[in-house]
């Protein structure tokens, strides 16, 4: 495979930490091909463009619209219905998603904070590995019907998969009144980004009745939903960890890339700083 140009393509598509996170991994492998950036407004006037690239990520909006453009796909982003990164082999284009991976460990009860694309990419993977998948989503009123029709579409996958898997949708309101417990709990919505890094999805009320909190925003490194977290005594993870671990399984995807794990833990630690040292400069 050629390996001399690659990119990240979205739209609108302004600062993305794609560029330093895969230039290091590229740099770890002993490699230097050019990593760019590209606001892509069509994916059908850019097919040319796309087809000479050695290989590229994906963004949104196009996590779905580039599937009809695709010569193959591979078998999990098919069911995932997303693809996130592609592998351009003598000019065929295959599609797989490396979303969701290193999330978290999804065994036990699930809160899923939100329904956008985040949240689908988390409930896949734990309905893949959990042998009892349960979920519950929490949402905001407008998007309780997607939320259904995603808990309704998991329900699909358990039965066939042979697997017995509950899914529930609750509105916010609602969650904040229950007493159900979790054993983590997933914040897959932008609230908490910098800059109104001081909001939280939920309070104190919920995450108390967690035992792990999973932040899926990076920017801050610590955010105001995982701070109320560590308050309430959960183990926390950040974001910034799921990508980098996204970018991991883009190189593997490529060109069977290995890395050692203390390199991988460094440059989770770099992309954090240089995201602060980027946004509050």
């Amino acid at each position: 495979m050629d390996l001399t140009s690659f990119a990240v393509i979205g739209h609108p598509i302004g600062h993305t930490m794609s560029p330093f996170i895969h230039r290091r991994l590229f740099a770890l492998s002993g490699l230097s091909p050019a990593y760019t950036v590209l606001d892509v407004p069509s994916i059908e006037a850019q097919l040319p463009a796309l087809r000479a690239l050695s290989g590229f990520n994906i963004t949104i909006p196009h996590k779905s619209a580039i599937l009809p453009f695709l010569d193959a796909v591979d078998e999990k982003a098919a069911l995932f219905g997303s693809v996130n990164t592609v592998k351009n082999e003598n000019g065929r284009m295959k599609g797989y998603t490396t979303d969701g991976v290193g999330a978290d460990n999804f065994s036990g009860r699930l809160l899923i904070l939100g329904r956008g694309g985040a949240a689908r990419a988390i409930a896949f993977e734990a309905v893949l590995s959990a042998a009892s998948p349960a979920i519950d989503f929490a949402c905001r009123d407008a998007s309780v019907e997607k939320a259904e029709a995603l808990a309704s579409e998991l329900s699909g996958l358990c039965a066939r998969l042979g697997k017995r898997g509950t899914f529930r949708v609750l509105r916010y309101a609602a969650l904040e009144n229950s007493d159900s417990r979790y054993d983590l709990a997933l914040n897959t919505t932008s609230v908490g980004m910098y800059p109104n890094a001081g909001e939280s999805v939920v309070g104190e009320s919920v995450l108390a009745r967690c035992g792990a909190a999973f932040d899926a925003v990076y920017n801050p490194g610590e955010t105001e939903f995982l701070r109320l977290s560590a308050k309430c005594g959960l183990k926390t993870v950040g974001g910034m960890g799921m990508l980098v671990c996204q970018a991991v399984a883009a190189h593997e995807i490529w060109y069977g890339a290995q890395f050692a794990d203390g390199d991988i833990e460094r440059l989770i630690r770099d992309a954090e700083a240089e995201t602060a040292r980027l946004f509050r400069a």
